[in-house]
């Protein structure tokens, strides 16, 4: 094929003629100067950090809409689903990515629980790492999200990181507002990454201490602002990754988002395009190809370096999307699941003021676009003996019910959720993937919950006299439906969510399921109780 032959290593645009066979790129010749009037072909789009299960979609749904943005790579952490199914999981991700021409690469799961103070459905242990790093289908450790455990040189965390040192993988890492001595000591042992920097100061202070920044945009944590003038600063220490994306927001775009966006903020072509395409092959040792002779003939023609809107994506020789519609089938997948949950009654979901009348409670406090949150403290609304959620001031009731055996819900309070009726629910909640629900009113809160409960996994919203689902049969956490029709239906729930509830959040479902992740600071809730993330101890609701 005739191209401009975009060569990011040499910062050259030629025009070429192109030849593959056998899914590698067997010529290149250089015929000329750039030639505006043909595409511009150049390697595909890597996502250096996501969770698939995130999308709510199969490995196979994900990349039929992936290709579309001219992604052709993953570097992927199972830990959602080796969290709900352990092992089982994390084998049945990579066995459904090879259904589809796409470069998946699975990372072994390093905190499988997350922590101990929550129930989860599995346990993924050092021995069985070092098991997963054996294999070549496992490319890396993925994020050690237990820095406490690195710091400290807890033999648990250590075995890990020294099976991957013996099998040598590389080890991501997850540190989220780490400065100082502590990070130092924390990449000391061989962290090379880190994905949850929010702020320059963080990001270039991590970078000394030789760790590559991924510049963050997903569905909820959105660090691209203060992070993008590491681009021109330290181009080859900079990758671009989603982290959690949702399925509208995957139909809508990707990688090719951000390389967009960093162009039209005036930064270096090269830098940005070393950061979306070579840094992560490089970085994880990927089986992707980088327009080389040689290399597997996986790369994108764009209509210009302006629009940067993409044409066709090419994986392995195979043209897998042409003018934004998909050439991967639309496959069904199998449903594991792990889902063993009672239904509940809105008596379940009352918490008792065990205070006095003028009690004050502790309130987790969102907020938009971060994982991180805050602690702050109210008055709370008083209902005869019982504390409720008080929609006036933006305090609503939060609560975390285990799904893997009968047990009372845990209960506290939130803010800047905004619903002034009704209830949203969700059994993709990490990292355990208990249900968690936000709502004004205990009714309300059941019907959310019991619809989940009622689909062994799904998200869900109630109120003003309308319910809304979407089933997620497989390990709670993901479908195989098509995702174009996942996306459309997670469109109308989310409108719904926003308009007749009346949430104030960009992305409330995204949001809501990280309000249980108790690793990221500050305030979460677990389905044990309310949880200090700095400190890592439970916290009493009421003071």
């Amino acid at each position: 094929m005739k191209i401009n032959l975009v060569n990011i290593f040499e910062k050259t645009i030629s025009e070429a003629e192109l030849r593959s066979a056998d899914g590698i790129i067997k010529e290149i010749d250089i015929t000329g100067p750039e030639n505006p009037s043909l595409p511009y072909a150049l390697p595909g789009f890597t996502d250096a950090h996501v969770h698939i299960e995130s999308s709510m979609l199969t490995p196979a749904q994900f990349a039929r809409l992936a290709v579309v943005h001219g992604t052709v790579a993953t570097v992927s952490d199972p830990h959602e689903i080796g969290n709900v199914l352990g092992i089982a999981g994390v084998e049945f991700m990579i066995e459904d990515g090879k259904r589809v021409p796409f470069k998946f690469c699975f990372g072994a799961p390093s905190c499988v629980p997350a922590t101990v103070f929550e129930t989860a459905g599995a346990v993924i242990d050092a021995e069985q790492v070092g098991q997963l790093l054996a294999k070549d289908d496992i490319g890396y450790l993925a994020e050690v999200m237990n820095f406490p455990g690195v710091i400290n040189e807890d033999p648990d965390m250590m075995a890990k990181i020294n099976w991957a040192k013996h099998y040598s993988k590389v080890v991501d890492g997850h540190a989220p507002g780490l400065r100082g001595e502590a990070a130092r000591k924390y990449a000391s042992h061989g962290i090379t990454t880190d994905h949850e920097c929010f702020t320059y100061d963080e990001a270039r202070e991590k970078i000394d201490y030789g760790v590559k920044i991924l510049i963050r945009e997903g569905s909820a944590a959105r660090n691209f602002g203060a992070l993008i003038p590491l681009i021109d600063e330290f181009p080859e220490l900079v990758m671009f990754c989603s982290d959690d994306k949702h399925p509208d927001n995957l139909v809508a775009g990707h990688i090719n988002v951000l390389v967009k966006r960093a162009l039209s903020l005036g930064y270096d072509i090269w830098n940005i395009l070393q950061a979306a395409c070579i840094n992560p092959v490089l970085h994880y040792s990927l089986n992707v190809g980088l327009l080389r002779l040689n290399d597997p003939a996986d790369f994108i023609l764009v209509n210009n370096l302006s629009d940067f809107n993409v044409k066709e994506t090419w994986i392995d020789g195979a043209l897998v999307a042409k003018d934004s519609v998909s050439m991967i089938p639309d496959l069904r997948s199998a449903h594991p699941n792990r889902f063993v949950c009672a239904p509940k009654t809105a008596p379940d979901f009352v918490l008792k003021n065990e205070k006095n009348s003028e009690s004050q409670i502790r309130v987790i406090e969102a907020l938009e676009g971060q994982l991180i949150t805050n602690e702050i403290i109210a008055n709370a609304k008083v209902q005869g003996d019982a504390i409720v959620a008080d929609p006036d001031n933006d305090i609503l009731k939060v609560t975390v019910i285990n799904r893997y055996e009968n047990a009372l819900p845990s209960i506290a309070f939130i803010k800047n959720f905004g619903l002034k009726k009704g209830a949203i629910a969700s059994s993709v909640a990490h990292d355990s993937h208990n249900i968690i629900c936000v709502g004004c009113d205990d009714e309300s809160i059941a019907m959310a919950v019991n619809m989940i409960i009622e689909a062994k996994g799904g998200i869900s919203a109630a109120g003003n006299g309308k319910t809304q689902l979407i089933a997620l049969p497989i390990a709670g956490i993901m479908t195989d439906s098509d995702g174009y029709e996942v996306a459309a239906a997670y469109t109308l729930l989310d409108n719904f969510v926003k308009e007749e509830l009346m949430s104030s959040l960009q992305s409330p479902f995204m949001t809501l399921s990280f309000m249980a992740l108790l690793v990221i600071p500050r305030l979460k809730l677990s389905d044990k109780g309310l949880f200090d993330g700095e400190n890592f101890n439970f916290v009493p609701v009421s003071l």
